[in-house]
């Protein structure tokens, strides 16, 4: 019988493998380590992205012999899927190797794809559940949240000097933040699903809103670019070279926008600008984490990174809790989370 200290290092370690799976994509990341009955590690897998194998028959298949599984411990980090999509049920796929015993850190919330576990009790699989659940949902937090919620995660994200300015009084902005800043920052563009802007930055920056390297060359993952405005898109603006197909949405209804995405299963939006879109978002409370990455110099003037969110009094502001600091280069990314959804009146993004 595997031990508990056993069963949590391969949880940590799933955890770990599930990281190498892309995370823009409609599926979670998701990893399996398989245990004999000593603890020791007989086999890994993680999902690969739609299409192939879960993360569950990926570590089945690599076991040395298939024998090896009967009896077997296998710790997943999320519920085994019940279901039959692109692939086959990855319960059905454990109960037919003969594995004894099942560890997952977070229920499956599909209406589909859940019912895993049940399904491995009903087959006389021992089950438990809820090891490391913590640090499991919070490695994919925006695929669960959107999953429970029905809409994408949001992510609003901007840059600012010391003073809050997202760039100087004749506008100009490149470049506020150094090189490791904006490093992390196409890392992050490339998990999310989409990338949105409003038309006002497009005229103003003409974006290209690709995931590159420190290069310059295009990550293999790119995220959807989403322009909101009422603005055509000129024909000779670098988003419409984006190797994704843009998405124009001429309306303020963000939260139609929202479920538009959902519809195309779009899960996590990278909001980047500018300060009116962003500002719209934070205004409607449809913000699930804000990225502010702040480098150390002043500018002045009337240019902010956030424009008015409707607070007319300290006691109607909106409070948020970090979740994360970090130093990059010279610069600082402070991560932060709503407490609850605010209730201020929207403000309007770029026409």
């Amino acid at each position: 019988m595997t031990s508990q200290r056993h069963e949590a290092d391969a949880m940590r370690r799933a955890i770990e493998l599930s990281r190498r799976g892309p995370a823009n994509g409609v599926n979670p990341r998701v990893g399996c380590v398989i245990l004999d009955a000593a603890g020791r590690v007989i086999a890994e897998g993680w999902h690969r992205g739609r299409g192939t194998a879960h993360a569950e028959v990926a570590a089945l298949d690599d076991l040395a012999d298939r024998s090896l599984a009967v009896g077997a411990t296998a710790v997943v980090t999320l519920e085994p899927c019940n279901h039959t999509g692109a692939t086959g049920p990855c319960s059905e796929a454990l109960i037919d190797a003969g594995v004894g015993r099942v560890v997952y850190a977070v229920a499956d919330p599909g209406a589909s794809s859940s019912g895993g576990g049940d399904r491995l009790r009903a087959a006389g699989i021992d089950v438990e559940t809820g090891l490391l659940a913590d640090e499991a949902e919070a490695n994919i937090r925006p695929w669960l949240t959107a999953m429970r919620r029905g809409t994408p995660f949001v992510t609003v994200k901007w840059a600012s000097s010391l003073d809050g300015r997202a760039a100087a009084a004749d506008g100009t902005s490149r470049w506020i933040t150094g090189p490791s800043a904006r490093a992390d920052v196409h890392r992050r563009r490339a998990e999310a699903g989409a990338i949105a802007v409003g038309t006002g930055t497009v005229f103003s920056d003409d974006p290209s809103l690709t995931a590159r390297d420190p290069d310059g060359k295009e990550l293999s993952e790119q995220p959807i670019p989403v322009i909101v405005g009422r603005r055509s898109v000129p024909r000779d603006s670098r988003v419409l070279a984006h190797p994704a197909s843009v998405i124009e949405y001429p309306s303020r209804d963000l939260r139609g926008l929202l479920q538009m995405l959902a519809e195309r299963d779009i899960r996590h939006v990278f909001v980047e600008g500018g300060p009116a879109l962003a500002s719209a978002f934070l205004a409607a409370g449809l913000a699930d984490d804000v990225l502010v990455y702040i480098a150390p110099t002043l500018l002045g003037g009337p240019l902010t990174a956030i424009t008015d969110l409707g607070v007319r009094t300290i006691s109607e502001q909106a409070r948020m809790r970090f979740d994360h600091i970090e130093l990059l280069g010279d610069d600082v990314l402070l991560v932060a989370r709503p407490l609850s959804p605010n209730t201020l009146p929207t403000t309007k993004e770029d026409d």
